[in-house]
């Protein structure tokens, strides 16, 4: 099984914000700062993508 692959700068953008988290800076969409890792790495995932840097797709259950 591979890996998913993401590009350098999704990478990146994932970091940044995960730096925001750890700062207490990080907000969610609905306003509220972002409580937990998973939040933030779905938040820098989907600022990733709306930027249209190469992310895998979600996954379907």
């Amino acid at each position: 099984m591979s890996k998913t692959k993401y590009s350098e700068k999704a990478q990146d953008k994932v970091g940044k914000v995960m730096h925001e988290f750890k700062e207490g800076k990080l907000k969610s969409s609905s306003g509220k700062k972002a409580t937990s890792k998973k939040q933030a790495v779905a938040i820098g995932i989907s600022e990733a993508r709306e930027k249209g840097l190469k992310v895998p797709n979600k996954k379907k259950d």
